[in-house]
């Protein structure tokens, strides 16, 4: 999406802010609380926190000496918004009332306001490389995974939105599903002279140079446009879905384009909604679903 218009794109950026901090829903979390994980990671030089979410049989379930004691799950990361944290997902929406239905471990990174990306500006705030580097691998030794592509899934909102994306995109060999709920898919062409103060954070991920290698690297629009058929055939599937009222929805409707033009498997979802934890409380909901038919077995 072409950003031109800077009051516009200001007024978006503080809707993003203040929407995807908003109050969760009242709704009331079965079982007790889940407690704060933590990695001690060494990119990010300090103590990454983390929720898991187990599935309702982790603990009983038996199938053979073949599992090495018990049966494995796939694992879906959901990734958090813009001045949100590892626990929005769990806090905020019916995650796991919704996760009793199905059989999967349920992972939710902190992301701080990073932008899935390894700043240039910020040595320790490596946040690309830490999920795929360190937390990813943690999780598959600490738990019953299936630590295969065909059993590893991401997905998150708005910033979270772009992130997995992103990660389906540069790392297909990793992912089988992929998705976005009111994905803030123009991340990289926001600056501080478009979106004000909000334009700095950017500008702190990926430099203040419009046209910089890490701007380029890191732009999703762009990997799109450059796939080949090859490419294509290896990508993860893409859910992507947005509101109708969001105020991201042209740039939705925008990469939904590309993704088009690419033949690229996935499917698109515009209901009613605007940024805000309603719409994504729903949406965990359909992508659960959705992962488990196309998750494979």
């Amino acid at each position: 999406m072409k950003l031109t218009n800077r009051s516009s794109i200001l007024s978006l950026l503080v809707l993003l802010l203040a929407l995807t901090f908003s109050l969760p829903l009242s709704a009331q979390q079965p079982g007790k609380k889940l407690p704060d994980l933590k990695l001690a990671s060494k990119l990010m030089g300090r103590d990454m926190s983390y929720r898991v979410v187990l599935p309702p049989d982790y603990n009983s379930s038996v199938d053979g000496p073949v599992n090495k004691g018990g049966s494995r799950y796939p694992v879906i990361y959901l990734l958090h918004g813009l001045t949100g944290n590892f626990a929005n997902w769990t806090d905020k929406t019916k995650l796991t009332e919704y996760a009793l239905n199905h059989r999967f471990i349920i992972v939710t990174p902190d992301g701080g306001n990073g932008w899935y990306t390894d700043s240039v500006s910020v040595p320790n705030d490596k946040y690309e490389s830490y999920i795929i580097k360190e937390l990813i691998p943690e999780i598959d030794k600490t738990y019953r995974t299936i630590s295969t592509r065909d059993g590893r899934v991401i997905a998150g909102l708005s910033m979270g939105g772009y992130g997995s994306l992103k990660f389906g995109l540069k790392y297909p060999e990793m992912f089988t599903l992929i998705g976005s709920f009111s994905g803030a898919l123009g991340a990289t062409s926001w600056t501080e002279k478009t979106a004000g103060a909000t334009g700095r954070s950017m500008d702190a991920v990926f430099g203040t140079d419009e046209a910089g290698e890490t701007r380029k690297s890191n732009d999703i629009f762009k990997m799109v446009r450059e796939l080949t058929p090859e490419k294509v055939k290896s990508l993860p599937y893409v859910y992507q879905s947005c509101g109708t009222e969001d105020f991201l929805i042209q740039n939705n409707r925008d990469f939904l384009k590309l993704l088009n033009d690419a033949k690229v498997p996935h499917e698109y979802r515009e209901h009613p909604g605007v940024h805000d934890w309603v719409f994504w409380d729903a949406q965990v909901r359909e992508f659960l679903d959705l992962a488990d038919r196309r998750i494979k077995r």
